[in-house]
């Protein structure tokens, strides 16, 4: 069944790859018209993240800024499709990296790196960095149950250059690259709510408690793993900015969970600068009442010391 379903999806995500832009934002219009108005995909979710985030808005202010991000969801996820067959010089003038001698400096010192991103603006197109730096590049991913459309998404993902591997997968090969000198960066999504059973921090984001992922912090502690967090800006339709931040010179000595914390504030200042461009229909905050007591102490001293 997953074989027959992808089949008959297949021939249209390819025919969309091979849409000049102006035609793809067309049929992104229409589809925004059907998800929002028809369909109404998570519109629940969307409003309810909308009106716990931003409670100062009024709902006159929130109505415009869900109608935005429905309408960059449906760009962004036409542009997926897109990357099949986008050609080398179209991505570069679409997706532009102001300050790529940040990589490269680190990558002359040897150092590796890990850029950690949230859902936000475009996540996708990032991968067109590899053409750009020489480390062996890997970006750590949730794995598709249909294994049809996660060869697709790795295949695409990979164009050029990157290896997609499982979060599972991803201490090993960490560890053998480093062990081997073989010089990397890792790409992480780092905004989303971990599993409440693996949950091993909490702290505020958009100014509410919540467990987050740390993942990525301890890999970088672990194999002194430079952290970068890279901010992207919608300039406009289908053209994207990326700007490079350094979290931590060395991750080996940061204390406590504070990696983390400081790509979380990285994250709600671009989320205060354009909330369109966030991934609204996740359910972000969804734990955020069910923290257990023995964290409690620990986020409200962290919170009392950030205030002193």
């Amino acid at each position: 069944m997953q074989l027959v379903v992808f089949i008959l999806a297949y021939p249209l995500l390819w025919l969309v790859s091979r849409l000049p832009f102006r035609i793809l934002y067309f049929i992104s219009d229409i589809v925004y018209q059907l998800l929002y108005h028809v369909v109404g995909y998570r519109k629940k979710v969307v409003r309810s993240n909308l009106a716990l985030v931003f409670p100062e808005k009024s709902d006159s202010e929130r109505l415009l800024i869900e109608k935005k991000f429905y309408k960059h969801l449906c760009d962004i996820f036409l542009e997926m499709a897109k990357t099949l067959g986008i050609s080398n010089r179209q991505m570069n003038e679409r997706y532009a990296f102001t300050n790529v001698e940040v990589m490269k400096k680190l990558e002359g010192e040897g150092k590796n790196i890990m850029i950690m991103m949230p859902h936000y603006a475009s996540w996708e197109w990032v991968f067109s960095l590899n053409s750009q730096v020489s480390s062996k590049a890997y970006a750590i991913y949730q794995a598709i149950q249909n294994k049809h459309f996660d060869k697709l998404v790795r295949d695409i993902r990979g164009k050029y250059g990157t290896t997609l591997i499982k979060t599972h997968e991803s201490r090993k090969i960490i560890k053998d690259a480093k062990e081997s000198g073989e010089l990397i960066t890792v790409g992480i999504i780092s905004d989303q709510s971990p599993m409440l059973n693996r949950t091993r921090h909490w702290a505020k984001f958009m100014n509410i408690t919540v467990p987050i992922h740390v993942g990525g912090e301890e890999l970088c502690k672990v194999h002194d793993i430079i952290p970068i967090y890279l901010k992207v800006k919608k300039l406009k339709r289908g053209y994207y900015q990326g700007t490079f931040k350094v979290l931590s010179e060395k991750p080996t000595e940061a204390e406590g969970y504070e990696i983390s914390e400081a790509f979380l504030r990285e994250v709600e200042k671009s989320i205060y600068e354009a909330p369109e461009y966030y991934f609204w229909t996740h359910k972000r905050w969804k734990h955020k009442d069910k923290m257990p007591k023995e964290f409690q102490n620990m986020v409200n001293s962290n919170v009392n010391q950030k205030t002193i």
